[in-house]
Parts: C-alpha cells; sequence; structure tokens
C-alpha cells in the first residue's frame, strides 16, 4: 500500500469537496476514482479513509462513503472545543515542558518561518501542525493529548484552509512565537490565551472560511 499516494490522493480530493466538484452526501466511488487517478484501488480505498478520519466524508456499511460536510454551527462548535483543548495543553505545558520540547518548538518554527519564505502553505502547515503536537506532547498529560490529537485530524482540513487567507501564514507565525516565549518565561495564563485566540475562528474570519467552505 502505498500510502504517501493516498496521501496525494487525500489531499486532492479534499481540495475538490471545497471547490464545489463534490458535493454533501455525494458517494465516493473507488473504482472511477481508482480510474480518474490511475491507480489500483488499494490506494484510493486508503485516501477515503484520510477522509473520513478528517471529518471530510462519512462511511457506511454496504453502502460505501459519502463527502459529509458539518454546517456552520458544528464547525463553530468544533473550532471552540478545539481552542479550549489546545489552550489548557498549553497551561500544563507552562509548566512541564522540557529543555527538548522547548527546542523542538524553536526548530519547527523555523522551519515554518522556511515555509512562509518559500511561500509554501502546505509545508507550513505540515510544519505547523508538528509546532501544535509538540505543546500537546508537552502537557505531559497522555489522555489530553490523545484527545486533542483526534479534533486536530478532524479539523486538518480547515486549519489547513485557512493558512490560504492573505496575510495569514505571517499572522500565525508572529503566534507562534509568542506562544514559545510564554512557554520559556513558564507564563500558563498567557501561553493558554495565546493558544486559544490563535485556533479560534471567529467574526471575520470564520465568516471567510464559510465562504471558502460554500462555494
Amino acid at each position: 500500500m502505498d500510502i504517501r499516494r493516498a496521501d496525494m490522493i487525500a489531499e486532492t480530493l479534499e481540495q475538490h469537496v471545497f471547490a464545489g466538484k463534490y458535493r454533501d452526501g455525494e458517494r465516493l466511488d473507488e473504482l472511477k476514482l481508482a480510474d480518474q487517478f490511475c491507480v489500483s484501488r488499494t490506494p484510493v480505498r486508503e485516501a477515503l479513509q484520510v477522509l473520513v478520519a478528517n471529518g471530510i466524508a462519512e462511511q457506511f456499511p454496504r453502502r460505501g462513503v459519502f463527502v459529509r460536510l458539518p454546517g456552520p454551527v458544528e464547525l463553530m462548535e468544533m473550532f471552540e472545543m478545539m481552542a479550549e483543548l489546545e489552550a489548557s495543553c498549553g497551561r500544563l505545558a507552562a509548566s512541564r515542558m522540557t529543555e527538548t520540547g522547548l527546542r523542538q518548538l524553536a526548530e519547527a518554527n523555523i522551519r515554518c518561518q522556511e515555509a512562509i519564505d518559500q511561500n509554501d502553505h502546505a509545508k507550513y502547515y505540515a510544519e505547523n501542525e508538528k509546532f501544535h503536537q509538540i505543546i500537546y506532547r508537552g502537557s505531559a498529560n497522555g489522555y489530553l493529548e490523545q484527545q486533542t490529537l483526534r479534533l486536530q485530524n478532524k479539523l486538518k482540513a480547515y486549519r489547513r484552509m485557512q493558512l490560504r487567507f492573505r496575510g495569514r501564514m505571517a499572522q500565525s507565525m508572529a503566534e507562534h512565537r509568542e506562544i514559545v516565549a510564554a512557554l520559556e518565561a513558564e507564563d500558563a495564563e498567557k501561553v493558554a490565551s495565546v493558544l486559544r485566540n490563535h485556533v479560534a475562528v471567529q467574526g471575520e474570519k470564520f465568516h471567510q472560511l464559510m465562504a471558502n467552505f460554500n462555494s
């Protein structure tokens, strides 16, 4: 099974969903997709499972996989929960993160900046995802880490979409620096506050997300 190929197919399908090529409730046919991507059904099946895990599709026994897009209320609630989970991780990490963890965060930030310099949204998202996962791990609370990872995965497509908004990558990078500085200062409430605002989608940003989402 070619996991890398499956991930590429999943990302392409995700982009097609947001571009309106597939509608909510539409069935994703394995055989047709295999022909479209000139691959066997195995990587297509794996790609569909990625979409299911990311909350972009839903699988029904003996029926197949169907596009499944959350409505605006559900999506807002998911982001609100994500913001609170990340704030909790940051609050705990402020006193529990090791020197190794702080060094890994600094290294992740360097790679994020390189992605900005290259105007590479995909690379920035990948490194940004690692940045956040280091903080989850730094909380030293395995259950909290797993719950946060689970929701991070479900919101992956929407968080990646946000990075394409004008100026968002640079803004995100500035917030990363604030987060690291607060962690180094062991300022738990500052870390929690910056992370909460960093993750939450509010006002104009949420309307812009929904406009892209429904286009």
